[in-house]
């Protein structure tokens, strides 16, 4: 049997930093951290006396004190998850019917303009302006899915209202693949080009979640990218 606790060690046993502080007080030793030599020292604490203060019925108290807490802290941070959740599920997502000839112009003026701001920031970046008619069919529904995404969908507003919020990740992914939904069903020669954004975007448990969408789950061909 060791000699000492890590505090580490004491966490896994069921210790928290104040049950530590209440029944054992100040360390017994203090050893340099094996990993980085300039970190602070462990504290070490004897196993003996820990493992009397575990029999003791104030060891007992505050862990049942401390798992109390932590279930309750668990069931809140689920209530608000859902609650961002379903915040997210009520959203109108609303995508303009235009003509695609008027779409694709509005796209690739779009991504001029983001091309041409670019130089703003990358002194060494030279825009490269696109004439539509010269764009392939793969680039240009790409462009038009980014513009539906960004310009034209209460996208960005909504990423914002999230920031902070307990559930956030869940709520960002659940907001955009019910944005690509939408873009997908009201032009839906641009459903492959939403499957292909959405799973670049998305971890493969999101992914999964993306499954119980109406544009489906999708897989890329090996070596295609999202630019």
């Amino acid at each position: 049997m060791t000699e000492h606790y890590t505090v580490a060690e004491l966490r896994e046993r069921g210790w928290s930093p104040a049950m530590i502080r209440a029944l054992l007080g100040p360390p017994d030793r203090l050893a340099s951290n094996p990993m980085f030599r300039s970190a602070a020292p462990m504290r070490l604490y004897e196993t003996e006396r820990v493992l009397i203060a575990e029999e003791s019925e104030a060891f007992a108290g505050l862990r049942d004190r401390a798992e109390r807490r932590s279930r309750a802290a668990l069931l809140a941070a689920d209530r608000r998850r859902g609650e961002t959740l379903r915040r997210i599920a009520r959203v109108p997502i609303t995508v303009p019917v235009v003509s695609w000839d008027v779409l694709t112009r509005q796209a690739v003026a779009h991504r001029n303009r983001l091309d041409a701001e670019r130089a703003w920031d990358r002194p060494d970046h030279i825009p490269a302006p696109a004439r539509e008619g010269e764009v392939d069919e793969p680039t240009l529904q790409r462009w038009v899915v980014n513009y539906l995404r960004h310009e034209l969908t209460a996208y960005n507003g909504e990423l914002e209202g999230l920031f902070g919020r307990v559930g956030h990740a869940a709520g960002t992914r659940l907001l955009r693949q019910r944005i690509y939904e939408a873009i997908a069903r009201v032009y839906p020669r641009l459903t492959d080009e939403c499957r292909r954004q959405l799973h670049s975007r998305e971890s493969p448990s999101s992914d999964a979640m993306a499954g119980g969408l109406g544009i489906g789950r999708w897989r890329p061909e090996p070596g295609e990218r999202d630019a």
